[in-house]
């Protein structure tokens, strides 16, 4: 089964896109998430743009501390994944943010 088919997930993704500036998303995540799972997906983001920007793995395990494991998972996902890091890093420029 395709997990984005089940009742709860399809909840937590409308939360995700119904969340309208920066001081609501905090406010969820700090609810949702523990802080260390807010690092470590914080921690994939910044790998993926670092990708994107074409850094090698030791400067970006160096910079972010991420695991060679990590930055290769975020790696397999971020070049034949379903491009969402892509999607979304690109988002972020267009709107003028880091």
């Amino acid at each position: 089964m395709n997990i984005y088919e089940k009742d709860e997930v399809k909840l937590f993704l409308k939360a995700l896109i119904s969340i309208e500036n920066e001081d609501e998303c905090v406010k969820f995540l700090n609810d949702i998430m523990t802080t260390k799972e807010v690092l470590d997906m914080s921690q994939r983001m910044m790998v993926a743009k670092m990708l994107a920007e074409g850094k090698i793995y030791s400067t970006i395990e160096a910079e972010t501390g991420a695991s060679s494991a990590t930055i290769s998972r975020v790696n397999r996902c971020f070049r034949y994944g379903d491009g969402g890091y892509k999607d979304i890093l690109n988002k972020i420029e267009e709107t003028g943010g880091n």
